[in-house]
């Protein structure tokens, strides 16, 4: 529920946020990222995991641009800040 109302998400978005809110805290690489969710990463481009996040904030954060939750780690990857 994001302000007491209920959002809808793709199954790859439920794992992605999955993955980011049981490890809050930890960072994940794009390659971590792509491994856990599509399984073989060597043939999915990592830019694939970029879009999933982006859409996931637009869907969770009140403000998608200026993300309170889902974490940029300039240079490494992602993480969930509860």
């Amino acid at each position: 529920m994001v302000n007491k109302s209920s959002i809808e998400l793709t199954a790859k978005e439920f794992d992605t946020f999955y993955i980011l809110a049981r490890h809050p805290k930890q960072v994940f690489t794009r390659n971590q990222l792509l491994e856990r969710i599509w399984g073989r990463a060597d043939y999915i481009d990592p830019g694939t995991v970029t879009v999933h996040i982006r859409r996931l904030r637009e869907k969770i954060e009140s403000d998608a641009s200026s993300p309170k939750h889902i974490i940029t780690v300039w240079g490494v990857g992602y993480k969930f800040e509860p």
